[in-house]
């Protein structure tokens, strides 16, 4: 069996396990306030690659965690994405109508109701961490984990630079940092929260974190890229959004063909980083490639 078709196998099982856990997890529409669950059930189960809970589950492979807890996981981290986006989406924030082809929150809804939405989903990712199945400690890391990735120091901190760069030129070192906060940063999350439910040991883990800072930056160097050359039915969402902001990318600051050759020098460095882990380290490869390959 290959690489490429384990891989296939691992995907299909691992995505279908995403949204059977997204379903038993979200309270459902008929809960009350009906209509505020309904919209959350339509931000975070409305499609998507589900990259961030299958990096959870590909990094709990390397080591044998409940299944429960990686569960718990993959969803939580979902739940704070889908949060992001439809913040992301508001007209205070980048104001877009289309999300993953169909309308944003605040049109299918009201701008209200994707406040909320939002502020809902983000409490619901930390009660599922809590009431995991797993050690306490295991638990507390996680929570300690998504908390830092994804508050003022990680995505939201990242989302500030981002506005506040609008219009601005940022050097390269600048546009690094605002990335690894703004979408590394919940990346590299869902690999660190499948180390800790798998109890990997401390050089493991190191291994790990360069593999995700490779990841992290190269998704975003692949969305500027995807930005300036896709369009908006391809990316599920509208295209040359950047652009017509004025907002610093890779594409604007270096040109299209060193940001994609960025992103090919980064696929390489995650991917070496896991020699150690061998076969088991091949969902995780396999998912560095697909990172990088979009679009292609």
């Amino acid at each position: 069996m290959t690489d490429h078709f384990f891989f296939q196998e691992w995907m299909l099982s691992h995505s279908g396990r995403i949204e059977w856990a997204l379903d038993q997890q979200l309270d459902a529409g008929k809960t009350i306030p009906h209509r505020l669950h309904e919209a959350m059930r339509y931000a975070a189960q409305g499609g998507g690659k589900r990259i961030r809970p299958l990096l959870v589950y590909a990094a709990g492979a390397l080591g044998n965690p409940s299944l429960q807890m990686l569960d718990s996981a993959a969803v939580a981290i979902e739940c704070i994405h889908a949060y992001s986006l439809v913040h992301d989406d508001l007209p205070c924030m980048d104001d877009d109508d289309l999300r993953r082809g169909r309308p944003t929150v605040h049109k299918a809804y009201d701008e209200a109701t994707a406040l909320l939405v939002g502020d809902a989903l983000q409490t619901r990712a930390f009660e599922i961490l809590a009431q995991a199945d797993g050690a306490a400690a295991l638990r507390l890391q996680m929570i300690a984990a998504l908390a830092a990735a994804s508050g003022s120091r990680g995505m939201a901190g990242g989302q500030a630079i981002d506005l506040e760069s609008v219009g601005k030129q940022l050097d390269l070192a600048g546009l690094q940092q605002m990335h690894a906060m703004k979408t590394g940063a919940l990346l590299s999350c869902a690999v660190t929260l499948g180390g800790i439910a798998a109890q990997l040991d401390a050089a493991s883990m190191t291994h790990l974190q360069t593999y995700s800072e490779a990841v992290g930056l190269a998704f975003q160097i692949v969305d500027d890229v995807l930005d300036a050359t896709a369009d908006s039915q391809t990316l599920g969402k509208t295209a040359g959004k950047d652009a017509a902001n004025d907002k610093p990318t890779y594409v604007t600051l270096m040109g299209l063909d060193y940001a994609q050759k960025q992103a090919e020098i980064l696929q390489a460095k995650a991917i070496a980083s896991l020699a150690s882990f061998g076969d088991k380290g091949i969902p995780l490869k396999e998912l560095a490639l697909l990172v990088v390959n979009r679009g292609k």
